[in-house]
């Protein structure tokens, strides 16, 4: 996928991202937060509006597109991009699980991997900035920061793979 950003002063941001048929889609985000959504047939054909979104509605649809709520493919952990090289992802701890019963101090996943939970959800509880104190139980869902590398041996880890 290629991405043409540039900028549009006064107004904000531009991206154009290349669509596999040959035309683009065109993203326009405003200094004030609102995004315009347009189409181009071809690299150098007028853009056609396909929709405006505000700040928060554009953030809540970008969240949906990117699987955070659901992944039509069904996997093991959820991963969300953070720039280039820095990821988020959900890991589920299994019962067979060495970090299962222990707090997170105890687990010393961040100084083994490099990654940080940055929040643990278990059932409809979501307990965010852990400290070292809290456990980590069987069914929890871990959610992770760090860079790609740290959270793939995050995985491992907890997975015991």
């Amino acid at each position: 996928m290629t991405v043409y950003e540039s900028d549009l002063p006064g107004v904000g941001k531009k991206h154009e991202v290349e669509l596999g048929d040959g035309s683009r889609l065109v993203i326009v985000t405003h200094n004030t937060g609102k995004r315009e959504v347009f189409r181009r047939a071809s690299a150098d054909s007028d853009s056609e509006k396909l929709f405006e979104l505000t700040d928060k509605l554009a953030r809540q649809v970008g969240t949906l597109l990117e699987g955070a709520y659901f992944q039509p493919v069904q996997t093991e952990t959820i991963e969300t991009l953070l720039g280039d090289n820095t990821l988020i992802e959900w890991v589920e701890v299994g019962a067979d699980s060495d970090i299962a019963g222990k707090n997170l101090r105890e687990s010393d996943l961040r100084q083994a991997t490099g990654a940080s939970v940055i929040a643990i959800e278990r059932g409809d509880e979501v307990i965010t900035s852990p400290g070292g104190d809290a456990m980590v139980e069987a069914g929890d869902t871990l959610v992770v920061i760090g860079p790609k590398t740290a959270c793939r041996d995050f995985v491992a880890l907890v997975k015991g793979t």
